[in-house]
Order: C-alpha cells, then sequence, then structure tokens
C-alpha cells in the first residue's frame, strides 16, 4: 500500500472552500447582470465554468505548493514556487484561450471569474474576527 507523504493541510481546504464560496456568489451575480442585460445564453454558464474552475484550481494548486514549500529549504522552496507559478499561469492562458477561441464559451463568462479570487480576498477582512 502506498501511502501518502503529505496530507492536504486544514489551513489550505479551509481557504478552498472560503474561495470557492465567493466564486459560486460571484458566479450568480454575473450570471445574474447577464440575464438582465439581455445576453444571457448556455455560453455565458459554460464560460463561468470554465473561469471559476480555472480560478479554483489556480488557487488551491498555489495553496497546496505554498504548503510543501514551507517544508523544504529556502532555495528549493524559491525554484518550487516559480516552477509552481509558471505552470498556474500557463494553465490558466490554456483556459482562457479555449474559452476565448471555443463557440461554446463565451468570453466574457470565462474572464472575468479569474478575478473572484481578488476579490474575495478583499472582502475578507470584513470576515475575519477581530480578536485575531
Amino acid at each position: 500500500m502506498i501511502k501518502i507523504k503529505n496530507k492536504i493541510d486544514k489551513v489550505v481546504l479551509q481557504e478552498t472552500a472560503y474561495i470557492a464560496v465567493w466564486t459560486l456568489i460571484l458566479s450568480a451575480v454575473m450570471q445574474a447582470v447577464f440575464l438582465v442585460i439581455g445576453k444571457w445564453d448556455y455560453t455565458v454558464i459554460l464560460g463561468n465554468l470554465l473561469g471559476a474552475a480555472a480560478n479554483l484550481l489556480n488557487f488551491f494548486l498555489m495553496a497546496l505548493t505554498v504548503q510543501k514549500a514551507l517544508e523544504k529549504e529556502e532555495k528549493e522552496a524559491k525554484q518550487a514556487m516559480k516552477l509552481s507559478h509558471s505552470m498556474r499561469m500557463l494553465m490558466l492562458f490554456v483556459m482562457a484561450l479555449l474559452g476565448i477561441l471555443l463557440p461554446c464559451f463565451n468570453t466574457i463568462a470565462t474572464v472575468i471569474p479569474f478575478f473572484f479570487t481578488r476579490i474575495a480576498i478583499m472582502f475578507r477582512q470584513f470576515f475575519k474576527s477581530k480578536n485575531r
């Protein structure tokens, strides 16, 4: 039996869940805006799903990389972080390119979710306990 050496830290899972909740909320708002302005169709939801999935996967992989980097020496950790960043940016680029080039995805609805993590982090300060 193969044992997994590094388990996913509880904080990584909690922060990813936080981002996922905000992604759902902001996705619903975006869908509503497209509906209100009369531009909603199936490509909007597909683009939203693609962009949101890419955004959430990017955040999770970043958090996982940080968790693993904490267990390494500084030089090795820096290299791991740089490699992770490059690979994650390549993944986001490919996902955005798919959303732009394939007609089944609405371009705007694909790209907007890439900013949901930043928005969620911006709102984080309002939900932190004053005792921390």
